[in-house]
C-alpha cells in the first residue's frame, strides 16, 4: 500500500470525525515501506546496521579520542573496545526487541520493567536532550567539513559553521516533513556516498602501509595519558561514532525469521563497522602524527589533502554527504518515540499528530529541528558529545538492567532470543562506570545540570500525567487547535504494533 492508496482511502472516509481513517493507515504504510527493504535476508539487516551507525562520528571523534588518551596505541584500543561494547549492547536489545515487540526504543522496555516514571523520564530526556543534541552534533560536523575547503590553512569561522549547520537542519526537516518517500530516497543515496568515502580512506591507508609508512606506529603507547576520567571521555567520543546500535531492535518486525536473522545481523554488522573504524584510524595515522591529527580542524580533509591531491576535494564532499545522510536518518525516525509516548499520554498530543497532505509526523520533526537549532547556538561538538553520551548511557544502563530484572519478574514472557545473563550484567556495569567516572574524577557543573534536568521531568510527570490538572489542558487545547490548522495535522489513531 503506497501513499496514493492511503490518500484514496482517506477520501472515501472523509466524513469521519477528526480524520481518524487517515491515522489507521499511516503506521501501516511506514511499516510496509520498511518491509520492502528488510523483509527477506540477514543482508538487509546488516546493511541497515552499517548504514545507521556510520555517519559523522568516524570523521569527528578520532581527534577527541586521541586527545583524551594521548597516544596511538590506546586510541586504537579504545576504538576496538567501543565496537565490542556496542555489539554486547545490541545483543541485549535484540532479546528485548523480540520479547517486547513494540516501537519506541527503550521506552516500552522501561515501561514494562519499572513502570511509567522511568519511561517518562526517558521520553522527556530524549525529546529535549539526546535526540535534538544528536541532530545538532551531526549537522555541526557536516558544516565543519563542508566549510573546510573554503578556508585552507585555518579554521572556518564559528558563525559560518553554525549558520551552515542551521541551514542543514532546516532543509532536512523540510524534506522529511514533506515526504516519507523523498526522505527514504535521499537516505539511500547518501548511504551509498558514505560507503564510497569509507572505502577510499581504507584502501589508501592499506596501500600506504604496504609502502612502509609505519613510522607513526612506533612506540605507540609512549606518552599516553591513562586515567579513569580520560578513558571514560575517550569512550564517550568513540561510542558516539557507534551510536545507532541501540536501534537494531526496530528491524525485528520487518525481518523474516528474526530469531536467526537479528542476532546474525548484529554479529556480522557491528564487527564489520568496528573493523572499518579501526582501519580508518590506522589510515589517518599513516599520514599524520598524533600532534598533526590533533591540530587538524577536519581530520579526513587533512588526509585527503596529503593523499589525493589534486582530487582532494572528493573527501570533504563525500564526508559532507555522509554526515548529512546520518542527520537525515536521525530526522527520518524522529517521530516514532514521540508517537508512542503521546499514545501513552506522556507527551503533548500535537507532537504525535501526522500531516493530512503528506502523511508524515510533521509536528515531531519540526519540533526536533527547532530544538536542535537551539543546541547549535552555544555548543561546540566535543561538549555536546560529552553531555549527550552522559545522558544517553544513563538510560542504556537502565534498559540493560531492565533485561536482567525481567529475567526474574517476567519469566512468563516468550524470549525467542535468550542471551547469557553475563552480557547484560557487563553492559550495565560498564554503563555505571561511564556515567560515574567523569563525575568522580573530574566533576563539572554541566553534568550536574544534566542530572537535574532529567530529574526535573518528575515535576512535569506529577503535574501533567499523574494528577492531570485541568488548567494545563485549558492552555494547551487552543494552542493545539491553532497548530492543527496551521500545519494541517490530525491525531494518530492507536495502532497495535
Amino acid at each position: 500500500m503506497g501513499e496514493e492508496s492511503v490518500r484514496k482511502r482517506k477520501g472515501e472516509d472523509d466524513g469521519k470525525k477528526d480524520g481518524q481513517s487517515i491515522q489507521s493507515h499511516e503506521p501501516q504504510t511506514m511499516n510496509l515501506q520498511k518491509q520492502a527493504k528488510l523483509f527477506l535476508f540477514p543482508l538487509h539487516g546488516i546493511c541497515m546496521i552499517v548504514g545507521t551507525i556510520i555517519g559523522s562520528g568516524i570523521f569527528v571523534s578520532p581527534k577527541s579520542v586521541l586527545a583524551n588518551v594521548g597516544a596511538v596505541g590506546p586510541c586504537l584500543t579504545i576504538w576496538a573496545a567501543c565496537g565490542i561494547l556496542a555489539t554486547l549492547g545490541a545483543l541485549c536489545f535484540a532479546e528485548l526487541g523480540t520479547m517486547i515487540t513494540k516501537s519506541g526504543g527503550e521506552y516500552p522496555y522501561l515501561m514494562e520493567a519499572f513502570g511509567p516514571i522511568p519511561a517518562f523520564l526517558f521520553s522527556w530526556t530524549s525529546l529535549l536532550v539526546t535526540k535534538p543534541s544528536s541532530f545538532a552534533i551531526i549537522c555541526l560536523s557536516f558544516a565543519e567539513y563542508a566549510s573546510a575547503p573554503f578556508y585552507p590553512g585555518c579554521d572556518p569561522p564559528q558563525v559560518v559553521i553554525k549558520c551552515l549547520a542551521a541551514a542543514a537542519i532546516v532543509i532536512i526537516t523540510t524534506v522529511n516533513s514533506l515526504s516519507v518517500r523523498l526522505g527514504s530516497y535521499l537516505q539511500n543515496l547518501l548511504t551509498a556516498a558514505k560507503m564510497i568515502i569509507v572505502t577510499i580512506i581504507i584502501v589508501s591507508g592499506i596501500v600506504l602501509l604496504a609502502q612502509g609508512k609505519t613510522e607513526n606506529f612506533k612506540d605507540s603507547f609512549k606518552d599516553s595519558k591513562i586515567s579513569v576520567s580520560s578513558i571514560s571521555l575517550a569512550f564517550y567520543n568513540g561510542l558516539w561514532a557507534y551510536d545507532g546500535w541501540n536501534q537494531l531492535n526496530y528491524i525485528t518486525e520487518e525481518l523474516k525469521n528474526p530469531n536467526r536473522n537479528l542476532p546474525l545481523s548484529i554479529i556480522i554488522g557491528i564487527p564489520l563497522v568496528t573493523v572499518c573504524y579501526v582501519l580508518i584510524n590506522i589510515s589517518y595515522f599513516t599520514v599524520m602524527t598524533s600532534t598533526e591529527l590533533l591540530q587538524s580542524q577536519a581530520v579526513a580533509v587533512t588526509f585527503g589533502d596529503r593523499i589525493l591531491y589534486p582530487a582532494s576535494w572528493i573527501v570533504p564532499l563525500f564526508v559532507a554527504f555522509s554526515t548529512i545522510g546520518s542527520a537525515n536518518g536521525t530526522c527520518f525516525t524522529a517521530g516514532r518515540l514521540v508517537y508512542v509516548a503521546g499514545r501513552e499520554g506522556h507527551m503533548l498530543k500535537v507532537l504525535s499528530y501526522i500531516s493530512v497532505k503528506h502523511l508524515t509526523p510533521a509536528p515531531a520533526i519540526i519540533f526536533y529541528g527547532a530544538i536542535a537549532i537551539i543546541y547549535i547556538i552555544p555548543g561546540d561538538i566535543d561538549s555536546l558529545i560529552n553531555y549527550f553520551s552522559f545522558a544517553v548511557w544513563i538510560f542504556y544502563g537502565l534498559t540493560t538492567l531492565a533485561l536482567i530484572v525481567m529475567r526474574f519478574t517476567r519469566k512468563e514472557l516468550r524470549r525467542p532470543i535468550r542471551i547469557p545473563i553475563i552480557i547484560p550484567v557487563i553492559v550495565t556495569l560498564v554503563s555505571i562506570l561511564l556515567v560515574l567516572a567523569p563525575i568522580i574524577s573530574a566533576p563539572e557543573l554541566p553534568y550536574l545540570y544534566c542530572v537535574l534536568f532529567i530529574l526535573s521531568g518528575l515535576i512535569f510527570y506529577v503535574l501533567f500525567v499523574h494528577f492531570k490538572f485541568n488548567w494545563p489542558q485549558k492552555i494547551s487545547k487552543p494552542i493545539t487547535m491553532h497548530l492543527q490548522m496551521l500545519l494541517e495535522v490530525v491525531p494518530a489513531e492507536e495502532v497495535t504494533e
